[in-house]
């Protein structure tokens, strides 16, 4: 079993813009409009700077007259350096797991998610890393959003479009994975707004919780 105090999280951090069912259906006729044409047929990755990193407990400031959206996510903690791995064997390149708030201005584009939307200071809060082997079934969790102890928002891993192992090996084609990295599995649809003084809590089955106070900025 992996020690907790050895899996490493200081490495990248990136992100699956849409990996919920849910969310691609309903946004399936826009995709085949211009200037999309057709459907994404890849992963569609975006990344969280290191400016965004935060932790449970900690204060998370938005802008005033902006939107900030609550962003319940699993995060998969690579354990050991990927390039080119099977599906087949993607399961050993895995540390753990994270629960992340993957905070967000609300977005225009699924294609091409913007940096301005994705990485502000302290948009992506990081629960406590859980090692892979205590969760007994990673594509059937419930993932809960709580504001200000009322519950808001739910969604479950069953809805994902790509499995952990799906993604480490659809972008570990194309770009090498690191230990310590950080891949964010997306969000399901029906992002939760956060006012100035909310207390957003991040729960996912299993694997535990991340909470925060949203602060407001140039009133």
């Amino acid at each position: 079993m992996n020690d907790l105090k050895k899996i490493d999280t200081h490495g990248h951090i990136f992100g699956i813009a849409l990996n919920y069912k849910c969310l691609y259906e309903t946004l399936k006729t826009q995709f085949n409009q211009k200037p999309y044409i057709k459907e994404p047929i890849k992963p569609v990755l975006f990344i969280k700077t290191p400016n965004t990193r935060n932790h449970s407990g900690a204060v998370v400031v938005k802008q005033a007259g902006d939107v900030l959206q609550a962003g319940p996510s699993l995060g998969i903690v690579i354990g050991k350096s990927t390039s080119r791995v099977q599906e087949s064997d993607a399961t050993d390149h895995i540390a753990g797991y994270v629960v992340v708030n993957e905070l967000s201005l609300p977005e225009d584009s699924y294609y091409r998610p913007a940096i301005k939307a994705k990485c502000q200071d302290g948009f992506c809060a990081l629960g406590d890393v859980v090692a892979r082997e205590q969760v007994a079934d990673v594509k059937h969790l419930e993932l809960r959003v709580l504001v200000n102890g009322e519950l808001k928002q739910t969604g479950n891993t069953s809805n994902w479009l790509r499995t952990p192992e799906q993604i480490i090996a659809e972008i570990s084609d194309y770009m090498p994975l690191n230990e310590g990295d950080i891949i964010l599995t997306g969000t399901p649809l029906g992002r939760v707004d956060l006012q100035a003084g909310d207390v957003v809590r991040i729960e996912i089955d299993q694997v535990g919780a991340v909470e925060n106070t949203i602060q407001e900025q140039g009133v």
